[in-house]
C-alpha cells in the first residue's frame, strides 16, 4: 500500500527526511573542501546551524561596525585617526 511522506532536497536533488540535513548538505557544499582526506565541512556545517542565533548576532554586530566605519567622517578623506601606543621591551610590566 503506498503511503504518503515528506522530503527535503539540498540543491543537488539529494533527499534528506529532514531539513536540519538538507541545509547542512547545502552549508557543507558551500563550504567546499575542508582539511585534508575527508572533509570536515559537514561537521562545520552541522555547527552552524546549532550556532545559528549566535552567528546572526555576531554577524550582525559586524554589519554595524562597517556601517559606522563607512560613515565615519575621519574616514572620508581616507586618513584614519589612529594612535599608536608606546613600544615596550621584552620582559618590560605592562
Amino acid at each position: 500500500m503506498a503511503k504518503k511522506g515528506t522530503g527535503f532536497f539540498d540543491k543537488k536533488g539529494q533527499f534528506f527526511r529532514n531539513p536540519k540535513d538538507a541545509t547542512a548538505s547545502d552549508l557543507a557544499a558551500l563550504l567546499g573542501q575542508i582539511g585534508e582526506g575527508e572533509s570536515l565541512a559537514p561537521g562545520i556545517a552541522h555547527l552552524l546551524l546549532e550556532k545559528r542565533l549566535q552567528l546572526e548576532e555576531l554577524f550582525a554586530e559586524h554589519d554595524a561596525m562597517v556601517a559606522d566605519l563607512e560613515e565615519s567622517s575621519d574616514l572620508k578623506d581616507g586618513s584614519a585617526k589612529i594612535t599608536k601606543l608606546p613600544q615596550r621591551k621584552v620582559g618590560e610590566p605592562i
